[in-house]
C-alpha cells in the first residue's frame, strides 16, 4: 500500500505542476499566432529541403561518379 500511495502523490504533483502552466498560459493573439505558424512552416520547409539534398547527394551523385 505504501508504494500505491507514493505513485499517487506523484501523480497528483504532476497533475497540479500542469494545472499551474495551464493557468499561467494564455490564448495567442491572431498576430501571434500566424508569426508562429510562418516560422514553424518555414523550418519545416527547410528541413524538407536537406533532407531531399541529403537523398540527392546519396542516391543520384554516386551514378555519375
Amino acid at each position: 500500500m505504501l508504494k500505491s500511495a507514493k505513485i499517487n502523490r506523484n501523480v497528483v504533483q504532476v497533475l497540479k505542476s500542469y494545472l499551474r502552466v495551464l493557468k499561467l498560459s494564455k490564448k495567442p493573439s491572431r498576430e501571434e499566432f500566424l508569426m508562429i505558424a510562418k516560422v514553424a512552416g518555414a523550418g519545416i520547409l527547410v528541413i524538407g529541403l536537406v533532407g531531399f539534398l541529403i537523398y540527392v547527394l546519396l542516391t543520384v551523385v554516386p551514378q555519375w561518379v
